[in-house]
């Protein structure tokens, strides 16, 4: 039984660097769009309706199949749906709205070093809730290796050159967008004890897309349908509704909910590796033998950190 669940623990880990591997490819795809004239806000509304559409059918054959019909599709109460709501906004809308207006006020580079501290700060937030409920926090080996994952960000992003600047609105945006992000990791086993994760999952989407919709006042959507089905655009897209999006959140939520939220944000540290990773042959960008060094950084910081949590969580 014990190797059972060995196994079983193994393989959401391996579900989770898959998609922290996936999540990190999608940088490139997302520049490609928008350099083709799409928005950040309508690609993110692209790719979230691709992927609800695919879970909706699953959904309603969940729903029929428990017997619960098209009421299944909702919560069993409103603080519920709530909850749901609250998960498409961190999970979705203000994250991405926060990630990407922070690239029009400071550097990417800032973006991506920053947007990688979300390991930490969610070691910080379940600290201090473990503390208020008397129960085991984090070690503080856990953060030291965790912040050795972070330098080798720092290192990967830079790759030897020092142009890291201060931009305090852009900077701030960025951490709002992880800040929202522990949010999300902490809110979601909540529900997760009461719901599955396609219906889970399939109301990150809806209220994602719902929640962005204001935005569209200001800045109304502009590429024309023509744009849409362009081949290029249209494998882009695809690409982020069903394999980011679809797959990606669906395979992020059950393994959040497995393995817990310290354990799995901690492979978000493979996020710009995989974008240095794919920007060799796609944006012809150069990895060098600096990148080298903070690759190694990053994983070893990664292994020794989840092995100490690890340690924690069976001591508890």
């Amino acid at each position: 039984m014990a190797g059972t669940t060995k196994n079983t623990s193994l393989i959401w880990h391996i579900v989770a660097i898959s998609v922290a591997i996936i999540w990190g490819t999608t940088f490139v795809s997302s520049k490609m769009l928008i350099n083709s004239g799409m928005t950040p806000a309508e690609i993110m509304c692209v790719r979230f309706i691709i992927a609800y559409l695919c879970l909706l059918p699953i959904s309603i054959r969940g729903c029929i199949k428990e017997g619960r019909g098209l009421r299944g599709l909702f919560c069993d109460n409103l603080k519920d749906e709530m909850g749901m709501l609250l998960l498409g906004i961190t999970g979705g809308s203000l994250y991405f709205l926060f990630e990407n207006s922070a690239l029009e006020y400071t550097q990417a580079s800032n973006v991506s070093i920053i947007i990688c501290t979300t390991p930490l700060l969610t070691m910080l937030a379940t600290s201090f809730l473990a503390r208020r409920s008397r129960r085991k926090s984090v070690s503080g080996r856990t953060f030291l290796y965790s912040a050795i994952a972070l330098l080798g960000v720092a290192i990967v992003v830079l790759n030897g050159e020092l142009v890291l600047k201060l931009h305090p609105l852009g900077d701030i945006l960025t951490f709002g967008a992880s800040a929202v992000w522990v949010i999300y990791s902490i809110l979601l086993p909540k529900l997760d004890s009461r719901y599955s994760t396609d219906m889970i999952t399939r109301k990150v989407f809806i209220y994602g897309v719902i929640t962005m919709l204001p935005v569209f006042l200001f800045r109304p959507w502009a590429t024309p349908a023509s744009v849409l089905v362009q081949p290029a655009i249209a494998g882009n897209l695809l690409f982020l509704g069903l394999l980011a999006s679809f797959a990606g959140y669906f395979g992020w939520n059950a393994a959040l909910s497995k393995i817990g939220a310290v354990r799995a944000n901690n492979y978000l540290y493979l996020n710009p590796l995989a974008t240095a990773v794919i920007a060799i042959p796609v944006l012809h960008e150069r990895f060098t033998w600096i990148a080298g060094i903070g690759a190694m950084l990053i994983i070893l910081g990664m292994a020794l950190a989840g092995r100490e949590s690890n340690k924690t969580n069976q001591g508890a």
